[in-house]
C-alpha cells in the first residue's frame, strides 16, 4: 500500500477528526469534493468538505447507539479530489478516477460532496468491483431528469446518471418528496420508491449484498438541516436516521457519499454538525464492517 496520489488529490486544509493522510492499516478512505457548478438554485455546496472537517472536532470520537469509538478505528482522510473548472461530466470523471485509486488502496470510499452531481462518478468505480451493488438514496428530491438546464449532468440527474452505471439496476429512494409529474410516475411504476415506514423492511430485502449509501442532505428537514441549496419542507429528523444506521449494522456497506452541505446557508453552523455527525456515523459502520 502506498500513499496517496497527489495528482488526485489536494492535501492541504483541515482533516476529519483522528484520521490519519496515511492510508496503511485503515479500512475507509474519506476525500471531498468542492464542487457545486450545476447548482440551481443557492450555491455553496463546493464548501461543505471543509466546513464537515472544520466542526468535526466538536463532536465526540464515540457513538452511544452504535457502541463504537473512532479512537479504536483507523481511517484516513485522503484529502479533496483535484477536480477541473468547468462543466460537471470531467467532474465526474475526476470522481470516478479518485475513487478508483481508493478501492486500489484496499479502502472503502467515503466521499464528501460538494452537489450530488459527483456520485456517479463514485459509483461507477464501485459498480465496477461489486457488480451485484445495490444503492440506497436518502433525499428530498427523486433526481431522475435525463437533462436539467442543459447538463445530463446535473445534480437534478444524480439518479438518472447512477442507473446509467448500475448494473444490478437496485435502487431505493427512501421518502422522497419531490420532483416532476413524471419522475413520480416512474418511480411509483419502478416500485422504487420506499415510504419511511417501510424503510427497514425494505432494506432488509437487500442484506448480503454489497451497498452503497447516498445520502442527500436535503433529506432532513429544514428545520435541522437550513444549511443545503434546495432546501423542501417535510423532512426528516436525526431520529430517522438513526433507525437506517441500525439496520445497515446488518449490511456490506462498501460506499458511501453525504452531499449538499452548503454551510453559509446557515449562520448558526447546525447543519454542519449534523453532516459531520451523518459522516462519524457513516465511518465507524464502515470501519467495523469487513
Amino acid at each position: 500500500m502506498t500513499f496517496p496520489d497527489h495528482s488526485l488529490f489536494d492535501q492541504e486544509g483541515a482533516i476529519y477528526m483522528g484520521a490519519t493522510r496515511a492510508p496503511e492499516g485503515c479500512r475507509v478512505g474519506l476525500f471531498g469534493v468542492p464542487y457545486d457548478g450545476t447548482t440551481s438554485f443557492r450555491p455553496g455546496a463546493r464548501f461543505g468538505p471543509a466546513a464537515v472537517r472544520d466542526v468535526s472536532t466538536g463532536l465526540e470520537t464515540y457513538c452511544p447507539q452504535l457502541g463504537l469509538d473512532l479512537e479504536t478505528m483507523a481511517y484516513a482522510d485522503l484529502g479533496a479530489v483535484d477536480i477541473p473548472f468547468g462543466g460537471a461530466e470531467p467532474v465526474v470523471e475526476a470522481v470516478r478516477k479518485a475513487t478508483i485509486r481508493v478501492l486500489d488502496l484496499q479502502l472503502k470510499p467515503l466521499m464528501l460532496g460538494g452537489e450530488h452531481s459527483i456520485s456517479s462518478g463514485a459509483v461507477a468505480a464501485v459498480a465496477e468491483r461489486h457488480p451485484e451493488l445495490a444503492l440506497v438514496q436518502l433525499d428530498a428530491h427523486a433526481d431522475l431528469r435525463h437533462e436539467w438546464l442543459g447538463s445530463q449532468h446535473s445534480h437534478a440527474c444524480a439518479m438518472r446518471r447512477c442507473l446509467d452505471v448500475l448494473p444490478s439496476q437496485k435502487l431505493l429512494q427512501i421518502a422522497i418528496r419531490s420532483g416532476t409529474r413524471e419522475e413520480f410516475l416512474e418511480l411509483n411504476d419502478s416500485g422504487r420508491l420506499v415510504p419511511i415506514d417501510q424503510m427497514v423492511s425494505r432494506l432488509r430485502d437487500l442484506r448480503g449484498l454489497p451497498l452503497y449509501l447516498t445520502v442527500d442532505l436535503d433529506w432532513f428537514d429544514p428545520a435541522v438541516m437550513p444549511g443545503t441549496g434546495t432546501p423542501e419542507p417535510g423532512g426528516f429528523l436525526w431520529q430517522h436516521f438513526a433507525e437506517l444506521v441500525n439496520e445497515l449494522r446488518n449490511h456490506n456497506l462498501v460506499g458511501a457519499d453525504v452531499v449538499e452541505l452548503a454551510p453559509q446557508l446557515d449562520q448558526s453552523g447546525i447543519s454542519s454538525v449534523l453532516a459531520a455527525k451523518v459522516t462519524r456515523s457513516l465511518l465507524l459502520l464502515m470501519t467495523q464492517q469487513k
